[in-house]
């Protein structure tokens, strides 16, 4: 390789790395923009957050030329019925995490996205075939481990937890086998739910803030925001995938949930029990060894490949 391609690698990977930082930190701290709307309704937010990210979808797909993508998309009914599934899923994901968010749940929410890498690959070996290899069947063992101990000492499971991991990932595991462009295909999702969420606006909705003409410019703007909070991680996150390899990107992947669990703890104060945060020390040595064979397995085949 040359000086002037090895230089345009590395600045390649050092704009991947960059934007793949600025994702996962969008991410960590969208609770603080959720917190801003604590007297309006977890249904109500997800309203704005669909009508604003389909418009915001809207105008960066026009911007990109992919318009032509969406037609060819909306063509083909066997996969719209699949992404009707996935947007359910996904409005379902989105609606469970502004209410632990704004219910004081942001820590159940932090140990979702922990265990999340988890549940993908249990569903990978489940749909994909894809072998767990040794050190990633004791981590998985190890965060099953770790939810139990939060069942037997606490008598309950941790199912705001559960629910957003699982959903996340059966959403992921739907949108990889569609093979569909992230922002077309998160696009047709947003369109597909808009009607519900214009209905429930029109006819359903019964609050103070409803009506944009009588709230004050600064809620208002709160509220569009919605769109930009959905939007902009995804376009850091597909600028750092597209400059990264998957196994260097899910490295990063952890940041989020990080950031969601210090907010958690030292900003908003949830309280945490001492069985919790075993199980947090479960997931997090689960995690490690998961990284550390992800990072292991990914040296190997570098050192075969050359």
């Amino acid at each position: 390789m040359s000086q002037v391609s090895l230089q345009k690698q590395q600045e390649s990977n050092h704009a991947g790395v960059a934007n793949a930082l600025a994702a996962y930190a969008m991410w960590g701290i969208a609770p603080m923009y959720f917190k801003l709307l604590l007297d309006i309704g977890a249904g109500e937010i997800l309203m704005h957050r669909i009508i604003w990210s389909s418009l915001f979808l809207l105008i960066l797909v026009v911007m990109m030329k992919k318009w032509q993508a969406v037609i060819t998309l909306c063509q083909q009914p066997k996969l719209m019925l699949k992404l009707t599934l996935s947007a359910t899923i996904l409005a379902f994901n989105w609606l469970l995490f502004i209410w632990a968010v704004n219910n004081d749940h942001l820590l159940d929410a932090s140990l979702g996205y922990f265990i999340n890498p988890l549940f993908n690959v249990a569903l990978g070996m489940l749909f994909f075939s894809e072998r767990l290899r040794k050190t990633q069947f004791i981590a998985v063992i190890l965060a099953v481990v770790g939810v139990l101990v939060q069942l037997f000492t606490l008598g309950t499971l941790p199912i705001v937890s559960l629910a957003l991991a699982s959903s996340f990932a059966i959403y992921g595991v739907l949108r990889k086998k569609m093979q569909v462009d992230s922002f077309v295909g998160l696009l047709v999702e947003s369109l597909l739910m808009l009607p519900f969420a214009l209905i429930y606006w029109g006819f359903f909705v019964n609050s103070p803030s409803s009506n944009l003409m009588a709230n004050s410019q600064h809620l208002n703007i709160i509220l569009m925001l919605a769109g930009v909070v959905t939007t902009a991680p995804l376009l850091c996150f597909t600028a750092a995938a597209k400059r990264l390899t998957l196994s260097s990107l899910g490295f990063f992947q952890y940041i989020g949930p990080s950031i969601m669990f210090l907010l958690a703890v030292f900003y908003y104060q949830e309280s945490i029990q001492a069985a919790e945060f075993i199980t947090f020390i479960f997931i997090w040595s689960a995690l490690a060894l998961y990284s550390f064979d992800s990072f292991y397995t990914m040296r190997k085949r570098k050192r075969e490949f050359t």
